[in-house]
């Protein structure tokens, strides 16, 4: 079978290559036309600072035209690479992080800056230049910076029904069939006001459900679904280390949890070695926030620093790269940790882990250790951008999950997960 051809979980398809050509090529027109007709746009201060990172560390320097020339000799499955120099990625940068995202029906809808970096994340230069922790800090502060104007009422231009907007007829089609049902009946806001209510891209991206959408089981001993999500992998007997970045891309708790800087109130890591971990993934036209899978309390919570455009090399220069990569960026990416101690004595101790691919370098938690919370009770949410997150259980914790794993649709946030074996 053709590598190029085959449908990934989580939504990518086939007509991600095309949409990914036509949309790379009018940025660069864009960029271009501005060049044309008058002085090139003043770069933002965060990628001004990439800039002069490049520029003054000879590693960087290296490794940042390295992948761009390795690129330029060797042809993707969208033609010949379009982001030529160094120069011209930054204004592509530029121009990304002053828009708001529109529509497109492809899996590449929330990762702009992605799509711009696809091709190079896969040469060998790449693979080293996106680990590099001074890069990561300086794509940290770019996508800070972003975050701010998705925050602003400027965002808000795309939340209306022209073509490639989010309430477009095509649009609310997509948004309809992920959810399963009518965008104002499931979803919190008022078609009657400009932007359906919405104050922002960022308002619209964290839109909550209106109550009782999203019911859940009254059993006990029913774990629901943490987020709305494809269903990626389950693993049993998960150990402490493991080659995460080969193609199986195995589970190592060690890392997974970043067990070398855990806080006092943490759990050891040990206690889950030969557990299990469930992982599923959110696209960018998901519900984005997080709900507790058991009754319980907050045992410890922590943000961990970490990558954001690493994949994989097994990945190589694949348009999929981030869903590919899933299991790989659990162990590096920048996330969150939630460790939850259920009130059913069957599943004990276990962890909630938020993940960002890309794009989503926020993980906002909104509980705190020692708060009480109860099954479909929100736990934080992703800020921009598709996602990513697992379940980590300890090795006595007997559970029949749902069959549909790995899956091709999404499991409602608060529906039956998982069941505890009599």
């Amino acid at each position: 079978m053709d590598f190029y051809s085959t449908v990934r979980a989580g939504g990518w398809l086939p007509s991600d290559h095309d949409v990914l050509r036509t949309w790379l090529d009018d940025l660069i027109g864009r960029v271009e036309e501005t060049a044309r007709t008058g002085e090139p746009k003043k770069l933002k201060p965060s990628v001004a600072a990439l800039r002069d990172l490049i520029e003054t560390d000879p590693k960087i320097y290296m490794l940042f035209n390295d992948m761009l020339w390795q690129l330029s000799h060797r042809e993707t499955p969208t033609g010949f690479p379009q982001v030529k120099t160094v120069d011209q990625l930054l204004q592509l940068f530029n121009e990304a992080i002053g828009t708001a995202p529109e529509y497109n029906d492809s899996g590449l809808v929330g990762f702009p800056v992605n799509a711009i970096l696809n091709w190079a994340m896969g040469t060998q230069a790449g693979f080293a230049a996106f680990l590099d922790d001074k890069v990561n800090a300086h794509l940290k502060a770019m996508l800070d910076e972003w975050s701010v104007y998705l925050a602003s009422p400027d965002s808000a231009y795309v939340l209306d029904a022209e073509k490639n907007h989010w309430f477009s007829e095509e649009a609310l089609a997509a948004l309809e069939k992920s959810a399963g049902g009518k965008f104002e009946d499931l979803y919190e806001c008022d078609p009657k006001l400009p932007h359906y209510g919405f104050t922002s891209w960022d308002d619209f991206f964290t839109r909550r459900f209106k109550p009782g959408a999203r019911p859940v089981d009254e059993d006990p001993r029913t774990l629901a679904s943490a987020a709305e999500s494809v269903p990626y992998r389950l693993a049993h007997d998960v150990q402490e280390r493991n080659t995460f970045w080969l193609k199986g891309q195995p589970y190592a708790l060690a890392f997974l949890l970043d067990s070398a800087h855990k806080g006092p109130a943490e759990p050891d890591p040990e206690t889950f070695h030969g557990g299990t971990v469930y992982q599923a993934f959110l696209s960018a036209l998901n519900y984005h926030r997080w709900h507790s899978p058991v009754d319980g309390t907050v045992v410890a919570v922590r943000n961990i620093p970490g990558t954001y455009y690493s994949q994989t090399p097994a990945a190589l220069c694949d348009v999929a790269a981030p869903d590919l990569s899933q299991g790989y960026i659990a162990h590096l990416a920048a996330r969150a940790v939630v460790y939850l101690r259920a009130t059913e004595p069957d599943v004990g101790l276990m962890a909630f882990v938020a993940i960002g691919m890309a794009e989503v370098s926020s993980c906002e938690v909104t509980v705190a250790p020692g708060d009480t919370v109860e099954r479909g009770e929100e736990l934080g949410s992703f800020h921009y951008g598709g996602s990513t997150h697992c379940l980590v259980f300890g090795p006595d914790v007997d559970l029949d999950f749902i069959p549909d794993i790995p899956g091709n649709s999404n499991i409602h946030v608060n529906a039956p997960l998982a069941k505890l074996k009599e």
